[in-house]
């Protein structure tokens, strides 16, 4: 049963969130401030997050930065914030999707169903160990390196790089890279792909602004180059 951390200050959305996802056979718990929020993530452990934004004691990017210290369960957004700048600071500072309010509770799902898949992808055994000369990524393990250390990445930002290294060398469209990572219906959400791939360089390039492996392949899509 996947657990699902839902925190919103609103009493009719927690209520309608819990009913459409218990009945669906998820593990619910609710919090409605920012406090609670990092206590219960602390002693559940969720697979999953839905974080609203507008909280009444500290706003959500800073309940999302408490989570990301520690966690790497998704975190889908659920916000009345409809500008594109709260949009970017959300997924810049870890959240792996964004949902406006009001929002459709089956397209919800579909979403929250996409993050728990992209968490839980099991990769198949004896895969290769890919090293570059600033980074290596052991595919089996799921797990990147650099200068020794293990760099935590989020599962979107895995999700990203993993497919990016699985075709090492040759070039992954924008589309096909949107529906691999965040679903078909993000086909065209060009933005989300430059916003990820900029935290990947900041984390693995040892030149961000000149990167040598991630590389961009100006309105096609991007390359994985060892």
């Amino acid at each position: 049963m996947t657990r699902v951390l839902v925190i919103d200050d609103e009493p009719q959305i927690l209520r309608a969130l819990r009913i459409n996802l218990t009945v669906r056979g998820y593990e619910v718990t609710t919090a409605a401030n920012g406090a609670a929020a990092l206590r219960a993530a602390a002693e559940r452990h969720p697979e999953v997050i839905v974080l609203d934004l507008g909280l009444p004691d500290m706003d959500g990017i800073e309940v999302l930065a408490g989570l990301r210290g520690w966690s790497t369960a998704p975190v889908i957004v659920l916000s009345a914030r409809t500008d594109s700048a709260d949009k970017v600071a959300a997924l810049d500072a870890g959240a792996d999707d964004y949902v406006t309010k009001p929002f459709g509770m089956d397209e919800f799902l579909a979403r929250l169903r996409a993050a728990v898949r992209r968490n839980s992808t099991v990769a198949d055994p004896g895969e290769p160990v890919v090293a570059t000369d600033s980074f290596t990524v052991d595919l089996a393990a799921k797990k990147v390196t650099k200068a020794g250390a293990e760099v935590h990445l989020t599962p979107t930002e895995w999700g990203m790089l993993e497919m990016l290294v699985r075709n090492r060398g040759k070039l992954v469209g924008q589309k096909e890279l949107l529906r691999e990572v965040w679903g078909p219906s993000y086909a065209t959400e060009t933005h989300y792909l430059r916003v990820y791939l900029a935290q990947l360089r900041r984390k693995l390039e040892d030149d961000p602004s000149r990167p040598r492996h991630l590389i961009t392949e100006a309105g096609m899509g991007y390359r994985f180059q060892e």
